[in-house]
């Protein structure tokens, strides 16, 4: 990763680690589940050739960041309170920036735009993670996180590199009980071809160190944050955005998505919405498993801006 630069900043009374790359306007980059700065690789390499200064943080819970031990320090404007002070110090004369969100971080751009439309000039998201809960039940992943200790257990007697690889292989939806994952525990994991054994293993080193109970601590909070955003129901998100996903996403394929995106409820909710594009035969990791294209999605978009 020739030419990264780390270092540790202090927001909101927490240790955040950024990766960041390049001169010029600043690109905020910001991962989802189970991740790191690192799924960013490509992007802070390409967008930073490019004119921009790509800047990745491990968010709060996650990597070298400080990982909180409270369930009650995820809530949605604990991690925004993080980001808005990132933003004032990665940019401290405009404090604005571009962001491209993924997963978790998708949300979080969304979040960002509601609460503090003055810190984004432009938004990339690539898959959202909403709608899920409702439809997949108590065996859904989302549902498997909520009680506190009980998956960090399972993840444990099936050890970390093993649950690593499996998510970034094949994002699994449904956790039953007793057999986490699709494959046999004895059955090697074969890596798809955007991910090498070396990669893999940073994202399991750094796992290994925190575990995963600051992550699922995000999904722990999804009711809270519900409560928490009521005083914004209704509101509209009117940063300009782009937004792409992967047909093979299994977030696609959840009943209602399609029709949401395409059929004016998603325009209805961001009325500044501009695009929205579905790769043909990707899957949920887009912007690992297809950097070229999704480096120039984002860089024609935030070209517009300036």
């Amino acid at each position: 990763m020739e030419g990264i630069e780390h270092r540790t900043v202090k927001v909101n009374g927490t240790n955040i680690h950024i990766a960041e790359k390049g001169e010029g306007p600043v690109i905020l980059f910001l991962h989802g589940f189970p991740e790191l700065w690192y799924s960013w690789r490509h992007q802070i390499l390409a967008l930073s050739s490019m004119g921009y200064r790509a800047v990745a943080p491990d968010l709060r819970g996650y990597g070298d960041s400080d990982v909180p031990d409270s369930v009650d320090s995820y809530t949605c404007f604990h991690i925004i309170g993080d980001l808005v002070e990132l933003i004032n110090v990665v940019d401290p004369d405009e404090g604005k920036v571009f962001v491209v969100g993924h997963d978790w971080g998708a949300i979080l751009g969304w979040y960002l735009c509601m609460f503090r439309p003055d810190k984004v000039k432009a938004l990339v998201n690539l898959s959202p993670v909403d709608f899920w809960i409702s439809y997949y039940g108590s065996d859904h992943y989302m549902s498997r996180f909520q009680e506190y200790g009980e998956i960090e257990g399972e993840f444990a007697e099936i050890g970390v590199e093993r649950v690593v690889k499996e998510y970034l292989s094949d994002f699994p939806v449904l956790l039953p009980k007793g057999k986490l994952f699709k494959r046999p525990l004895d059955e090697a994991i074969t890596l798809p071809f955007w991910l090498s054994e070396e990669e893999a293993s940073y994202y399991v080193t750094k796992f290994q160190k925190t575990g995963f109970t600051g992550p699922l601590n995000f999904y722990r909070n999804l009711n809270r944050n519900w409560e928490l955003l009521k005083p914004w129901v209704g509101s509209k998100i009117k940063t300009p955005a782009k937004f792409i996903m992967g047909d093979k996403d299994l977030v696609y394929g959840v009943p209602g998505m399609k029709d949401y995106i395409h059929n004016g409820g998603f325009q209805e909710d961001v009325p500044s919405l501009q695009q929205v594009v579905v790769m043909e035969g990707v899957g949920h990791f887009i912007n690992m498993e297809k950097p070229d294209e999704i480096n120039q999605y984002i860089y024609d978009f935030f070209t517009q801006f300036h």
